[in-house]
């Protein structure tokens, strides 16, 4: 097994190296990058960007300089080219994007992502910021998830074609068929003073003045706060696993083995327990990896801002939208590397629950 794993910890090498090379060239391909956005700042559009810029460059757009064309950046002109030259120096854009890339490498190596754009907070910062908020909802939402949807989808496998499938599939139906946005909307509707009842908050992770809170109200508070995201999660999250569930488990039911286990004497519950749910889970074990990063980051970006829960997928997005190339190539780095780790889990798990698996004889 040991090889196996160096192979695999090796080849995620050239794949971050491939998806961050990606991405560089996408990103420096698309508009309204920093500088851009800055020189429209200056020229009237936002209010604020001055403030990073020096007190020299701030008199030269006062006295309204006309020298220059600004360095050929659209709604440039009429700014003086040292200001424009300062704005790239500012952002790391006086160097020619090879060089950018050589250097992000270099630095991504030792975990050293630089500083946002706009926060005046470096990345790794900014990650551990969010981070809390984001593990809070991905914890409890994939735990509760799986605490549903495996015994559900078993329990459907065994009663395959009785009342007790059918309305339960009816209520995975819905589940799935609404979206997570929505039912989190309704939510605050009905439970968060929306329109009817008020019992629970509309926004944030905790109450004002939770430090100052006994241990047992703080942890009564988290929960209260935590309800309706993780209920909203999970709604959309368990439908999909529970018939993944049931169908997986419905398919080894009916295979040879688990008639010839019946045949030799054995019960519903040996039979289900000690041989069809080890080679059952296989399929819902490899599923894991990618259900932990949607629910962890991308899948709780929605939930975040509806309930106002600033964590790590409100960060990328707002990433994104303002051309935070730190945050939003530091971030990716640290999604990807996660996601690389998780699948090696996932490999690992599958020989813990059957030995038969001998990933040492294939070819990574």
């Amino acid at each position: 097994m040991a090889p196996y794993v160096l192979r695999r910890l090796l080849l995620m090498i050239p794949t971050l190296f491939g998806i961050l090379l990606l991405n560089f060239i996408i990103v420096q391909l698309a508009p309204g990058g920093p500088v851009e956005q800055t020189i429209a700042h200056l020229q009237g559009l936002g209010v604020e960007a001055t403030s990073r810029i020096g007190a020299g460059a701030q008199s030269d757009i006062a006295a309204g300089s006309q020298a220059g064309d600004g360095g050929g950046y659209r709604g440039a002109q009429g700014l003086d080219p040292a200001l424009i030259a300062e704005i790239e120096q500012l952002y790391g854009f006086d160097k020619p994007p090879h060089e950018r890339f050589l250097k992000m490498l270099g630095d991504y190596l030792t975990f050293d992502f630089g500083r946002s754009f706009y926060s005046d907070k470096t990345v790794v910062e900014l990650i551990i910021e969010k981070m809390p908020v984001s593990i809070s909802l991905g914890l409890w939402t994939t735990l509760i998830t799986y605490l549903i949807s495996i015994p559900l989808g078993i329990r459907k496998a065994v009663r395959d074609g009785t009342p007790f499938d059918v309305w339960t599939s009816s209520i995975v139906i819905v589940g799935y068929a609404i979206p997570n946005f929505l039912f989190a909307i309704l939510l605050i509707v009905l439970f968060a003073g929306g329109t009817y009842l008020e019992w629970f908050p509309l926004r944030g992770l905790t109450s004002p003045g939770f430090d100052e809170m006994t241990l047992g109200q703080q942890i009564l508070d988290y929960f209260w706060h935590l309800t309706l995201p993780v209920l909203a999660s999970v709604v959309s999250s368990f439908a999909t696993l529970t018939m993944l569930t049931k169908n997986a488990f419905l398919d080894e039911i009916h295979k040879q083995y688990v008639l010839t286990a019946r045949a030799k004497g054995l019960n519903e519950s040996g039979v289900l327990y000690g041989h069809v749910f080890r080679n059952a889970m296989l399929l819902i074990i490899a599923g894991m990896p990618a259900a932990l990063i949607g629910i962890f980051f991308t899948g709780s970006m929605l939930i975040e801002v509806i309930f106002s829960l600033d964590g790590l997928g409100l960060l990328g997005y707002e990433a994104v939208i303002n051309r935070d190339y730190p945050v939003i190539f530091g971030t990716l780095y640290i999604f990807t590397l996660v996601g690389l780790l998780l699948k090696l889990v996932s490999d690992l798990t599958y020989t813990f629950v059957d030995p038969r698996i001998d990933f040492e004889s294939r070819e990574v």
